[in-house]
């Protein structure tokens, strides 16, 4: 933006990259357009080297009048995303959603990534068409139909409460027989059958089929990390997991028959590594979403869909702006142009606002999505490492391969300190665990800023307001009284 900002302006156009967002955003330096080379851990440590300090004025921090800045947002809490209210911040949230994939800031695999082109090309093409839901004269009808919608509901009355026989049901589980591994070490074992119960945040498997009474191996899941690993052309559906463990993480892999199976349990673990049980109800909702990811949605067949009646035609997708550099590197883009037109027939008819949150929700459920990753050194190691902040846990990463040695949820932070003196940040976590570090990427402050904003942010239910003055509290405190 050419200029100077005074003050929150949430109404500018989607358009601007220079309006300041209050609370979700922040400034930071435009990506470039094509990723650079090099380790993308340690490139993806340099990203938050640039964030401005959001106590101080931009007069305070010699922001000159032609600097040109981004809007971005920082903290990826997002709730209560309504398409009719939040028309900017949902286009906001999709062009930093597209950037991020697009140079490859968030890693998707490549039944992700056509997904995800699908959904671009969609609402590039709808956007500008005037169909109806997109820009044209049909949202006055789908604000009309939506208010008549909740009239319908609220005269329908309230619920009637659970009986006590319904409150008497058993937790869901899921019960089924699986292929898991796990590594040894000076042995190799393949995948074997087994026969593995989910229930709340316990995962147990032993024998298939399995034998009454006998002891089942147990894991809790709480806090691990989920990574799917799927090729839906070779019909491979794997689940990598990663459990905290007394002498750092253990490793186990479940390998599923088919996707429905796979939706179910790679949601399940998603629920369970966040705390929750199969009980929740967002669980029909990941399982919907893990399917959506994968493009298994009856449509048709991989043809260029028609233009609105009195529109121009429209033209074929180009993967070049719609696909990221390493997946154009793997096949031409005449290859993938019938797969993107495949994906799009599947994922079906949606509006553009429809289809601009279908491209978040499946953002959001990838593994690195919000991850902030900070280059630190330890108290006591000679070698540097990644700490990655998430809004839901920290990580413990190598910085040369990216695996994640230790995870940790905001549950187990006891409190945190940081040294404005020396620069210095010290965690206090469960189990008499205290890890001292400094920050080698980025200001000390923007470390203390992610830790305060997402404790804040991510403790919130829908429909809970902020708690602006807990917020500023937990974000600021660099300055001298």
């Amino acid at each position: 933006m050419r200029g100077r900002s005074r003050g929150p302006s949430p109404s500018c156009p989607p358009t601007v990259t220079g309006c300041w967002w209050p609370l979700g955003g922040g400034w930071a330096l435009s990506p470039p357009p094509r990723p650079p080379r090099g380790n993308p851990v340690l490139r993806r440590t340099r990203l938050h080297a640039r964030w401005l300090d959001s106590s101080r004025s931009l007069l305070e921090q010699d922001v000159a009048d032609d600097e040109e800045l981004l809007l971005r947002f920082k903290y990826h809490c997002f709730l209560d995303l309504d398409p009719q209210r939040d028309a900017p911040r949902l286009a906001l949230l999709y062009e930093q959603a597209r950037w991020a994939l697009l140079t490859e800031e968030t890693d998707c695999t490549e039944e992700e990534m056509l997904l995800f082109a699908a959904l671009q090309y969609h609402i590039d093409e709808a956007g500008g068409s005037g169909e109806p839901g997109g820009a044209g004269g049909g949202d006055d009808l789908d604000d009309l139909d939506a208010a008549l919608s909740n009239l319908e509901v609220k005269l329908g009355g309230e619920p009637e409460p659970p009986s006590p026989l319904e409150e008497l049901t058993p937790v869901p589980e899921l019960a089924e027989e699986l292929e898991i591994y796990r590594p040894r070490k000076l042995t190799l074992r393949g995948f074997r059958p087994a026969w593995a119960v989910l229930k709340e945040m316990q995962l147990s498997y032993g024998r298939s089929p399995p034998t009454p009474g006998e002891p089942l191996q147990q894991l809790n899941l709480r806090g691990c990390e989920v990574t799917p690993d799927v090729d839906v052309g070779a019909q491979k559906f794997c689940i990598k997991l990663l459990v905290a463990a007394p002498e750092g993480m253990s490793e186990i892999q479940l390998r599923c028959r088919d996707a429905p199976q796979y939706a179910r349990w790679v949601a399940g673990c998603r629920l369970a590594s966040r705390g929750l049980s199969l009980a929740d109800a967002s669980f029909g909702a990941e399982v919907r979403g893990v399917l959506g990811v994968l493009g298994l949605q009856p449509g048709g067949d991989p043809s260029l869909p028609p233009a609105a009646p009195g529109a121009p035609p429209r033209a074929p997708p180009d993967p070049r702006v719609l696909v990221a550099p390493r997946f154009l590197r793997k096949a031409k883009a005449k290859q993938l142009v019938p797969r993107i037109l495949e994906v799009l027939h599947r994922v079906g008819a949606l509006s553009p606002a429809q289809a601009q949150l279908r491209f978040l929700e499946a953002w959001q459920a990838l593994p690195g999505f919000g991850l902030a990753y900070f280059l630190v050194r330890f108290k006591g190691s000679r070698r540097d490492e990644v700490l990655g902040v998430g809004p839901s846990r920290l990580l413990r990463l190598e910085p040369g391969t990216g695996s994640v040695t230790r995870t940790w949820r905001y549950s187990a932070l006891r409190q945190w300190n940081v040294n404005w003196d020396t620069q210095q940040v010290t965690l206090e976590l469960e189990g008499e665990v205290t890890l001292a570090l400094g920050v080698l990427s980025a200001p000390c402050r923007v470390l203390h800023e992610f830790l305060g904003g997402y404790l804040c942010l991510g403790g919130r239910q829908p429909g809970q307001p902020l708690d602006l003055r807990l917020f500023h509290k937990l974000t600021g405190g660099q300055e001298p009284l």
